[in-house]
């Protein structure tokens, strides 16, 4: 016995906190420590089957006691002393405390006792003497010990071992088991003798008759007559499932169960008696019937009607397993021989099918024998087996804590409590690592699920009444309560609640009384493990006394717990795993997107729903601006999820930006990043020799990307995309259409084939929308829906004058109105053209003498546009790009052109494709200086390449009241100094 505290093993007066809470309970029903009047329940059997197993036990218990002052007491699973053994003086002394035979020493009664203890905790208990709530036993050391049924698993009773707290000894504990032990074993045998005499009292009732009769442990006919065809599986069964029904009911004598072919199984109970052996058989006839189903379907009622002649015969499942043959009664049977000796079954004959007698009547043929408990144990044991296998389906459908903790508690209810909370600890909430081993009292929990029978009634779901059942609120069990006994043992915990005592403010609310409504009820706690840590507490509650939990529901229980705590952790894992993988993902897309003249943008991010357990993908975005106002618009998706898929992601996206900085077209930016994902997937050239290469296979080899380039000047569009969808664009006047572009293999297949862009113009104030396939795929599948395709086309048509924020929104909730499924990136541009007064062009000659002519066309254009403090700094660029221009750009004319909006923009064209590049001038060299004075006046400066040539261009803050200081042309001239 494990809790018995030994003497010497602490200091007297110390309390452990399971005493502690029990006489917390005590105080709070106003029982009073130095009396108590007990009530005594009259009607008691001295004869039950309980005290015929346990009194030669008992008896012989105190025999071991002899000369000690040693009482024994034994009593009933509703804790009335049944029983009392032992010292007279110790008996005496029982009768002045009132602990005679049918006093109830339940814990609301007489406070705490070893008794009460062991009833709601169903493991043995000791009580030290300072540890008794009435004073009157505060010398007493009192240990008890639960007597178990060996069938059912249930708390028979409870045996009580009280002794002077100076002479106990942990032996004595031991002999209480080794007693216990003997007495279930006792009602096994007990129970068995019954169901013996039982069936030999069926057979001699069955001899009397004309029916033919079959051996129930062998299986096989006591008479003559052929074998019958067999039943199905499913038959078999549901015969079965009906006759322990009947068995187990008081009020049903009849049942019919409709088999596969229009057959009718007659099922007729017949109440058995032998001595105070009560008990029931089953017998089964075959009726022929109109009705033809697949599937066996049960009748039942009060009253057996008479039986009509059948043709069918079959097998039925006899008590040990074997088939027993069903069979009408062969003709003028020589009379039934007594029953065989048991032996092992036969090899079954091949099916024939007999012929009956004209006239004769069905034969009704045993199916099973038993007690109406027994009958009702099998019941609960398939009703138990069955509630597991839908927990197998229905708990843990989806990676979110709070949904599987309310699938836990609603296929709980009613089947197996009428009350269900589901606390999971705090930690595990947050998707944090749950502390290993068990969790100390007080630790942070918070009600995740509550679900009652009331509710499973009205079908309304779990979260249907989250405030009302606290569910989100932080929950703290006290030490000695049962919810901290099973979270710190790890173990189901079951016990007795009376809803007055749990109400009390010193329980802490460790109890949902106002779920459970007033009076005695049933609890059963089982810790949510999984591997190796506590992550919760589910608490499974019976509303009154009448169906306490047995040693097999706290099996169920566990196995319930155990199942969903498994998914618990595995949505606890994906969850860390998501949130870490949003973080990186947020962290590198951009957090807003840069104000432009090419174009108003918007954009929508939207993680995948949790529910459908795909994880973060690597869906991105992005606008970056170019050279001359142009615009970049990007949106990829890299294949897979999580943490891989969100780094592949901003890989691409910085390798996006920097080929974007040097302004490369459309399809050689994504021929560029065609290749950096394929060189991420080769085999190190550099391994070790005589070892095999080891193969870094990015987790993300593939992706798509959309890559758009916009011209405010031109009002052109450049777009080339690799496996993406292609983008959408709304006219000014609604109309909404998919821009045609050439289809490119998805990113990392190795350049399978060339990318080629395609130019589109677009009208001012148009709306390009791009998206990633996310948007357009079905619930069920992974291919792009045409119907989304068009609800999509249809929500931008009616996209009117809102602002794109709405549009945005408008667009997810048309297409998603179930929340997206996979990882949707949404980028919305309203293109807008730059205004003519804005844009100045000039075409040169390629010689020399134009350069005088192009600063005289610029300080003309910047006068026009009040930029006149710009003329230094824009004539000395305009000077340097076309003298380089002119000098290398080879024949033909010049480009000159001038932009203006928030900046001044001052662009050279030539036929060359020779690239610019800043160098360092020695002290006697005359030229090489001019990109670096470039460089030096002007914000930004780079070159662009066009199929025939290239464009250098400088871009200068255009603030109208800004001068730049006048410039020290020393300290440029000292910067080419040489460095020797």
């Amino acid at each position: 016995m494990d809790s018995y505290p030994t003497r010497g093993g602490g200091v007297r007066g110390a309390v452990r906190a399971e005493i502690l809470a029990s006489w917390e309970r005590s105080q709070s029903l106003g029982i009073a420590t130095e009396g108590v009047a007990l009530p005594v329940e009259s009607d008691l059997d001295p004869d039950s089957r309980l005290v015929r197993a346990a009194a030669p036990v008992l008896e012989g218990l105190c025999r071991r006691f002899a000369g000690l002052p040693v009482t024994v007491v034994l009593a009933d699973a509703r804790a009335n002393i049944v029983e009392r053994w032992g010292d007279p003086v110790g008996l005496e002394l029982m009768n002045e405390a009132s602990l005679i035979t049918g006093a109830n020493v339940d814990e609301r009664f007489m406070g705490t006792s070893s008794v009460s203890m062991v009833l709601s905790t169903r493991s043995p208990f000791v009580v030290v003497g300072h540890e008794h709530f009435l004073h009157n036993l505060k010398n007493l050391t009192c240990m008890a010990a639960p007597v178990f049924d060996p069938v059912g698993g249930t708390v028979q009773g409870a045996v009580n071992v009280s002794v002077p707290e100076e002479l106990a000894e942990p032996g004595m504990a031991v002999l209480l088991q080794d007693a216990t032990d003997r007495i279930a074993e006792r009602l096994l045998e007990l129970g068995s003798a019954k169901e013996r005499e039982l069936v030999r009292s069926f057979l001699r009732d069955r001899q009397r008759g004309a029916h033919a009769r079959l051996d129930v442990h062998s299986g096989e006919l006591a008479g003559p007559g052929g074998e019958a065809p067999r039943l199905a599986r499913r038959e078999r069964l549901a015969l079965l499932e009906a006759a322990v029904q009947l068995i187990s009911s008081n009020d049903e004598s009849f049942a019919e169960v409709t088999l596969a072919g229009g057959r009718v199984a007659a099922l007729r109970r017949r109440s058995l008696r032998h001595g105070d052996a009560e008990g029931a058989a089953v017998e089964v006839s075959f009726l022929p019937d109109v009705r033809r189903t697949s599937l066996p379907t049960v009748t039942t009622a009060r009253s057996m009607t008479t039986a009509t002649p059948s043709a069918a015969t079959s097998l039925a499942t006899a008590p040990d397993g074997r088939e027993v043959p069903l069979l009408h009664r062969p003709p003028a049977p020589a009379g039934p021989p007594e029953p065989q000796e048991r032996h092992e079954p036969q090899e079954p004959q091949e099916p024939q099918e007999p012929q009956e007698p004209a006239g004769s009547r069905p034969d009704a043929w045993l199916l099973l024998v038993g007690e109406p408990g027994v009958g009702r144990l099998a019941a609960e044991a398939r009703r138990r087996l069955g509630l597991l296998n839908e927990a197998g389906v229905r708990v843990g459908t989806t990676l979110d804590m709070r949904r599987t903790a309310e699938e836990l508690a609603e296929i709980a209810v009613p089947r197996f409590a009428d009350l269900v909370v589901v606390d999971l600890v705090d930690s595990v909430l947050a998707g944090e690592e749950p502390p290993p081993g068990p969790l100390a009292p007080g630790a942070g929990l918070s009600r995740t699920a509550a679900w009652t029978a009331e509710d499973a009634a009205e079908g309304t779901g779990a979260a249907g009444h989250a405030p009302a059942r606290g569910v989100g609120r932080p929950v703290h069990y006290a030490p000695g309560t049962p919810q901290a006994r099973c979270l710190g043992t790890g173990q189901p915990v079951a016990d007795s609640v009376p809803a007055a005592a749990a109400a009390a403010s010193s329980v802490g609310g460790a109890h949902p009384v106002e779920l459970l409504g007033e009076g005695v009820h049933s609890y059963l706690g089982a810790p949510l493990c999984a591997r190796g840590a506590i992550l919760g507490l589910a608490g499974f509650y019976r509303r009154g006394r009448d169906r306490p939990y047995e040693e097999d529901d706290l099996t169920l229980a566990g196995e319930l717990a155990a199942r969903a705590a498994i998914s618990v952790d595995n949505a606890r894992r994906f969850s860390r795993e998501r949130n870490a993988s949003l973080t990186l993902q947020r962290s590198l897309l951009p957090r807003d997107l840069p104000r432009l003249t090419a174009a108003e943008l918007a954009f929508r991010y939207l993680p995948a729903d949790v529910g459908t357990g795909v994880g973060v993908g690597g869906d991105w975005f992005d606008a970056i601006p170019l050279s001359g106002m142009r615009v970049a618009l990007v949106v990829g998706d890299v294949a897979g999820h999580g943490l891989q898929a969100a780094a592949t992601m901003g890989r691409l996206r910085t390798a996006v930006r920097t080929l974007a900085g040097l302004d490369l077209p459309p399809e050689e930016v994504l021929a560029h990043l065609d290749e950096l994902i394929g060189r991420s997937s080769e085999t190190p050239s550099d391994t070790p020799p005589g070892s095999s290469p080891v193969e870094e296979v990015d987790p993300a080899m593939a992706a798509t990307c959309l890559y758009a380039v916009y011209d405010p000047v031109t009002c052109r569009c450049t777009a080339a995309r690799a496996g993406h969808p292609p983008p959408a664009v709304v006219a000014p006047d609604g109309t909404a259409r998919l821009i045609d572009l050439p289809a490119g293999p998805p990113l990392g297949l190795g350049g399978l084939q060339p990318y080629e862009s395609a130019s589109v113009d677009l009208a001012p104030d148009s709306l390009l929308a791009l998206y990633t396939d996310g948007l357009l795929k079905e619930e069920r599948g992974h291919e792009i829906s045409d119907a989304r395709t068009s609800r999509l086309l249809a929500a931008l048509s009616d996209e009117g004058p809102r602002s794109l924020d709405r549009t945005c929104d408008r667009i997810t909730e048309t297409v998603l109105p179930g929340g997206p499924r996979d990882d949707v990136a949404l980028l919305l541009a309203r293109v807008h053209a730059l205004p003519e007064d804005r844009v100045a062009c000039w075409e040169l000659p390629a010689d020399p003498s134009v350069v005088a002519e192009a600063r005289s066309l610029v300080r003309r254009k910047l006068i026009d546009w009040d930029l006149a403090h710009l003329e230094f700094t824009t004539g000395l660029v305009v000077s340097e790009l076309v003298t380089n221009a002119v000098r290398y750009g080879g024949k033909g004319p010049v480009a000159l052109r001038l932009l203006r909006d928030g900046t001044l923009i001052c662009e050279v064209s030539d036929h060359s494709n020779s690239s610019p590049r800043i160098r360092r001038a020695a002290t006697t060299e005359e030229g090489g200086r001019g990109l670096f004075l470039v460089a030096q006046f002007t914000k930004s400066w780079g070159a662009r390449y066009m199929p025939q040539g290239k464009t250098v261009w400088a871009e200068q803050v255009a603030h109208t009241e800004r001068r730049l200081p006048e410039a020290d042309e020393h300290a440029l001239l000292d910067m080419f100094d040489d460095l020797g």
